[in-house]
């Protein structure tokens, strides 16, 4: 028995899986429920989030920062500000104007001066995230970093304003100490503008150092200053994720080495985390965003936080040394991987070290958490296929399990679900006895109504399966993206009760990507969508909320129907799942396999009356529907709709 092994007997849920079997009568189709229990336990990280920046996911996405480039680090430093009152513009040509410095010896190494010629008409205007967004009433918080130059600028005024200039919210700052300081102000939104921007103002003549500007909504998850998007952490929230894998995905690996993620780099001061252009800025022509880059205000200690606060396992995925083979396939040569391996030993010892004992979990403790994050799992590498990965992946393994024997790795098959590279990944890492194995897969619906039996067929004794990234795939709108659809979301269903039934095999999967912003996406379909000022959830998203909330195990499908059934001992429930993809609706009645007494009967419903149907801004109409059954002459009878997936809660004695 391996260490995983050993280890997850303590990670099983209370759910217990449920032998079903769909037979025909006179009357209709018939669900015969096993009642005793297979043995078979779902894991409490059985359905999980992906998270990744792409589109737009974090910097004008999760992280709720509403400044683009506010240190003005961009490779063009000034990307995302105008000045609109310039001394080259004949109508005010002694205005002011703005000039960047570097310091190459700092992480944040450009800082701006601003030379203003006449009071009052300069002006700086940044355009934020494709737009502002500004809620009427909420409040923001306006803050930078200001050294008095020559002469004397004495005040400088933050203004945000609607899409014709209009004033929405105003404050202002008074600059009172020569030296750099960090000057804050509150502000209150009179209307709601979705692509409103930033606007500031000086007062007086001369010079001003400026840095760091910076514009937080209030209402962020949990009060947080400078924290997370209140409305998408919690649609996060309602998902009741088992795990939080994050950052990625490719942004793990980089184009180049040079460009990959490195977790040290984004942790402490925000101010002084250095960017770097986001790997997704300019992939695909037709979706290209070059002024996509990451600050990591949402960097290492905000995904644990945030793993945290969801109540879910955090999973941190490392770079293995190898650079995105899609792209330039960059390799670290063996005898200097030394420092890759270094940085994994150095997270483990980071999340869950004793703040009197370790130099990294000092360092936690530092940041205002003293308490380990519980770390049991890490991944190396992203989606890395061929000898050159598994050669670095023992390294890595070999150095862990030496150091902490107790974490559970997760390692890839590569990029595809099945072919050359998936096989050779498979059969080489099961000579190393490994503990989880990634399977990617982004397929048309028809390949998961197709393969909902998929892991019926796996070795039982061999590796666990975490389906670390998938999503059906349903055609192209008129912009060229795949749709969200009902008929996308249906067949991820049916294929996730293959999941459940496996309990045994998959003990981890994740849809993905999780986040898009509708104005500037590279990626689709998606879990949830949002703009400046709102987001819903798709379909999809439904079904994979109402597989966590209600974990089970599926086993037979006949007649274009699917099913799992779960036990929940705790709540002395008994959840079982049908999944009807077929245009006709049907009536299934639900037999026991002995007797028992059913306290109550609830049906959760979730359909669409037409497959291409979707979720979208002020219509999100395919939602869950719940309502009570009657249970008549001691019958338990279904009636599951045309492509929907049902929901039965059976509380029994």
């Amino acid at each position: 028995m391996n260490l995983f092994k050993r280890k997850l007997i303590l990670l099983f849920s209370c759910f217990c899986i449920v032998s079903v079997l769909f037979s025909q009568s006179a009357s209709g189709t018939v669900l015969q429920l096993d009642m005793n229990t297979t043995g078979i336990k779902i894991q409490p990280t059985m359905y999980g989030i992906f998270f990744e920046d792409i589109n737009q996911a974090a910097d004008g996405g999760l992280y709720a920062e509403l400044v683009k480039n506010r240190s003005f680090e961009f490779t063009e430093p000034l990307t995302g500000w105008k000045q609109p009152n310039t001394r080259y513009q004949s109508e005010n040509p002694d205005s002011g104007y703005a000039t960047v410095f570097n310091n190459p010896n700092k992480t944040n190494h450009n800082y701006l001066r601003v030379t203003v010629g006449n009071d009052k008409n300069y002006q700086l205007v940044n355009e934020g995230f494709r737009g502002i967004g500004i809620q009427k009433e909420a409040s923001y918080d306006f803050s930078c970093l200001l050294a008095k130059g020559e002469v004397n600028i004495r005040t400088v005024k933050a203004e945000l304003v609607d899409e014709n200039n209009k004033v929405v919210a105003s404050a202002e700052v008074k600059i009172t100490n020569p030296g750099w300081q960090k000057y804050s102000v509150a502000m209150k939104a009179s209307r709601t503008v979705e692509k409103g921007k930033l606007r500031l103002t000086f007062t007086g003549k001369g010079t001003l150092l400026m840095d760091m500007v910076s514009l937080f909504p209030q209402d962020t998850w949990k009060g947080r200053k400078g924290g997370l998007r209140q409305d998408l952490v919690q649609k996060l929230y309602d998902l009741k994720p088992g795990f939080v894998r994050f950052p990625g995905g490719c942004i793990v690996e980089g184009r180049t080495l040079a460009n990959r993620y490195q977790w040290k780099k984004t942790i402490g001061d925000v101010a002084d985390r250095e960017l770097i252009i986001n790997r997704w800025n300019t992939e695909f022509s037709h979706r290209s965003s070059p002024d996509y880059f990451q600050t990591f205000g949402l960097g290492f200690m905000e995904y644990f936080q945030l793993a945290e606060d969801l109540g879910a396992a955090p999973l941190p995925i490392l770079s293995c040394g190898m650079a995105c083979q899609f792209n330039t396939g960059e390799l670290v040569r063996m005898e200097d991987l030394d420092p890759y391996v270094q940085d994994a030993l150095d997270l483990i010892e980071f999340a869950n070290g004793d703040p009197a004992k370790t130099k990294w979990g000092k360092f936690r403790a530092e940041l205002g958490h003293p308490q380990p994050f519980n770390l049991k799992f890490i991944g190396v590498g992203n989606e890395q296929w061929g000898p050159d990965y598994l050669e670095r992946y023992r390294i890595f393994e070999h150095a862990i399990h030496s150091r902490y024997p107790e974490i559970n790795i997760v390692s890839g098959s590569g990029p595809y679900s099945d072919g050359e590279y998936f096989d050779y990944g498979w059969k080489e890492l099961k000579k190393l006895d490994p503990q989880l194995i990634d399977e990617h897969y982004y397929k048309p619906p028809q390949w998961f109504l197709e393969n909902a039996a998929r892991y019926d067929r796996y070795d039982r004794s061999g590796p666990k399966v975490f389906a670390g990234e998938y999503a059906a795939h349903s055609g192209s709108g008129d912009d060229g993206r795949k749709r969200n659809n009902w008929e996308a979301a249906l067949s991820e269903a049916a294929f996730m009760t293959g999941l459940e039934r496996n309990a045994d095999v998959v003990y981890m999967s994740s849809y993905a990507p999780l986040f898009a912003h509708t104005d500037n996406w590279q990626w689709a379909p998606d879990l949830i969508w949002f703009n400046n000022l709102g987001s819903y959830a798709t379909p999809s998203y439904y079904v994979q909320q109402l597989f966590s909330v209600n974990k089970g195990s599926p086993l037979t499908e006949k007649q274009r129907l699917y099913a799992s059934a779960v036990k929940d001992a705790l709540k002395k429930e008994v959840i079982v799942k049908i999944v009807n993809v077929d245009g006709t609706d049907r009536e299934v009645e639900v037999v026991p396999s002995h007797p028992v007494a059913v306290k109550k009967l609830s049906e959760t419903v979730l359909t669409a009356s037409k497959p291409d149907d979707t979720n979208t801004f002020g219509r999100e109409h395919i939602i869950p529907a719940e309502k009570e059954v009657l249970i008549k002459n001691r019958k338990i009878v279904a009636s599951v709709p045309a492509r929907s997936l049902v929901i039965l809660k059976m509380k029994i004695r």
